[in-house]
């Protein structure tokens, strides 16, 4: 494992894209445990993307147009749903840690999960990156593959972890007042949206 697969993972992992403003929001709502489901949420959704791999799902995604474009546009769509919800929703939660319960968990980890499935920075580091660290055209349940991807896994939940956990230190001091945390929130989903527009208008 090189340190160049290493350095390039810790990079995407901790650059922030969708999956940081979702842990963010969700620290907001419901501290250090709500950012830490919305994190487990992400990470579990960058096993459909190393599946995928394993499969070579990549060369129907660069040779179908059709398909490109129909999971392109379903990205688009949800990262719009969640942003207009977290516009819509924002401040109706109280700052409380231990309101969440199995139903709301499974919830946020199922939308952490839609989101990074959908998400165009695991399609190209998964298609694009990785490849050039293997010695061949990867099969299914592929060692090396699941390695690198549980590498890439682990650092992911890491990083995410550590927006989650900063976040939940600093809220009660900086969102203590209902208005400021419900602007922080619409923030957040115009900032969804705007990944919405920027994965829109990306040429393929």
């Amino acid at each position: 494992m090189s340190i160049e697969f290493l350095l390039t993972s810790l990079v995407v992992a901790a650059v922030p894209g969708i999956g940081v403003v979702y842990t963010i929001s969700h620290s907001i709502s419901g501290g250090w445990r709500g950012g830490l489901v919305a994190a487990v949420g992400c990470t579990l959704g960058v096993v459909p993307h190393m599946l995928a791999a394993m499969l070579g799902l990549s060369a129907i995604m660069q040779a179908g147009a059709l398909v490109f474009e129909v999971v392109r546009y379903a990205g688009v769509a949800y990262l719009i749903y969640i942003g207009v919800s977290m516009i819509r929703t924002a401040g109706a939660l109280e700052l409380d840690d231990d309101q969440a319960t199995v139903d709301s968990m499974s919830v946020v980890v199922r939308r952490g999960i839609l989101l990074n499935v959908l998400n165009p920075k695991l399609t190209l580091f998964f298609f694009a990156f990785l490849p050039q660290f293997l010695d061949g055209s990867p099969s299914l349940l592929d060692p090396t593959v699941i390695a690198l991807g549980g590498v890439f896994m682990l650092m992911t939940f890491a990083m995410f972890a550590l927006y989650a956990l900063v976040t939940a230190a600093v809220r009660e001091a900086v969102l203590a007042a209902p208005a400021a945390r419900r602007w922080v929130e619409r923030v957040l989903g115009a900032v969804l949206i705007g990944f919405a527009a920027k994965l829109a208008f990306t040429d393929r």
